[in-house]
């Protein structure tokens, strides 16, 4: 309207110039339409830069997006194999828990069978016994007189039908024995196997932390974590100490402690090489020494207890504890003991520190001898110390000083030596309230 009424007054002050008037107007239209079409195209020129910004970014940002869907596959597909192996072990272990179940079932039929004959033949051994005694007495009466010829012979047979009865009635005694100690090995397995099978994760990898909670947990590591888990009562286990395969071990349910060593009737030679002083020797039921390898397993896995507990001929019983840790076998399994308590006097103050030394495998003191030639058996001695529990076994009282050093002996710094007629040494982990504080 302002433009208008410009133009008509500039109209009406310059009569006859209306034309030039019309052109400058129009002139100066042209340059206001140009300055709108500049506008423009700088408003453009923007959007332009700001849609290339845009279309830069949503390319980076599809790009990480596609990287990240890579990613999201490859862990899907590792999880899906994973998950596939897995069902693939729990199957096996089903199968063969299976297998074990029928091979216990197999054990314990033959283990009755096994029973029911060494019934009969004690039931024959007793009549024979009987036998034997009627002999006795008829022989007793007639021992002055001579006789004949057939009545030896008969007598003859008969020793030598009892003495084949006895050798059966041996060789059956020690196949019960065996058969016991292989379902007791074929209980444990079973029921470990029936620990591990119900463990089943899916693909969102949920129980994948239980299940691995469960194979980390597959085997006990000591005695004590069994009596942890509820056992009370005493016998062989088997265990997995950590970095280390399975074995079996004696457990002492007292206290839940792992016996490393126990000596009761001399029926196992302990006067040994390195190498079976390294792995073990004897009879976990009876006499034994657990080997070096097994103990330093256990021991390394934190802060253990050793006790030793003897008994001597008159059946008085002592004890003492220390707390105790083992090297490994590149420093000679060394020995270190701080005594803790017990009532019997410390014999191990000049061992602590001792590396292990054996007949064939010199690590003690002494310059001049090896004391396990001198001492017999495997230990931890000195120069050559006041103790050696892994030494000959001696009925009754020794005999002079020769016999007792080559003997069981335990004698502290002060006072006189201990008489032996059992040992027992076992280990278990120092109990919380007296572990020191970090």
């Amino acid at each position: 309207v302002t433009c208008f009424s410009l133009f008509n007054k500039l109209i009406s002050a310059f009569p006859g110039q209306s034309e030039r008037v019309e052109d400058l107007m129009e002139t100066r239209s042209r340059f206001a339409m140009l300055e709108d079409v500049r506008l423009v195209a700088n408003g453009l020129l923007q959007l332009g830069h700001s849609l290339r910004e845009f279309v830069h970014k949503t390319k980076s940002q599809i790009t990480d997006i596609f990287q990240k869907i890579s990613i999201f596959d490859t862990s899907f597909y590792q999880l899906s194999t994973i998950t596939s192996e897995i069902k693939e072990e729990e199957e096996e272990l089903m199968k063969t828990t299976g297998i074990l179940k029928a091979s216990n079932e197999k054990v314990i039929n033959l283990s009755q069978e096994i029973h029911a004959k060494m019934n009969n033949i004690l039931e024959n051994r007793s009549q024979l016994q009987q036998k034997v005694v009627e002999l006795e007495e008829k022989i007793s009466v007639l021992i002055h007189d001579p006789l004949p010829a057939d009545q030896m012979d008969e007598i003859s047979a008969l020793k030598d039908v009892i003495d084949a009865q006895e050798k059966s009635i041996s060789d059956l005694l020690k196949a019960v024995r065996e058969q016991h100690e292989q379902l007791s090995q074929q209980k444990i397995k079973i029921k470990i196997m029936e620990e591990k099978v119900p463990y089943q994760p899916d693909l969102n990898g949920k129980g994948t932390k239980d299940l691995c909670t469960a194979l980390h947990h597959y085997h006990p590591s000591d005695c004590q974590d069994v009596f942890d888990k509820g056992e009370r009562n005493s016998g062989v286990y088997l265990v997995k100490p950590n970095q280390s395969e399975p074995f079996s071990v004696y457990c002492d349910m007292t206290a839940g402690s792992t016996v490393i060593q126990r000596r009761q009737d001399g029926s196992v030679e302990f006067d040994q090489t390195w190498e079976k002083y390294e792995n073990g020797f004897g009879s976990l039921e009876r006499e034994f020494w657990l080997g070096l390898r097994k103990i330093h397993s256990i021991a390394r896995q934190g802060d253990y207890i050793l006790r030793i507990e003897l008994e001597d001929w008159k059946q008085g019983r002592r004890s003492a504890d220390y707390h105790f840790s083992l090297e490994g076998a590149a420093l000679h399994y060394a020995i270190r003991l701080r005594p803790l308590s017990g009532s019997l006097e410390d014999a191990l103050g000049n061992q602590t520190g001792m590396g292990f030394t054996t007949k064939d495998r010199d690590n003690d003191n002494d310059a001049e001898a090896n004391c396990a030639h001198s001492y017999t058996g495997g230990w931890w001695f000195n120069a050559c110390g006041d103790a050696n529990l892994n030494g000959k076994y001696i009925h009754g009282r020794a005999r002079g000083r020769t016999e007792r050093r080559r003997g069981m002996h335990w004698k502290p710094s002060r006072g006189s030596s201990y008489s032996i007629r059992t040992t027992k040494i076992s280990i278990h982990p120092v109990p919380q309230d007296r572990r020191p504080s970090h």
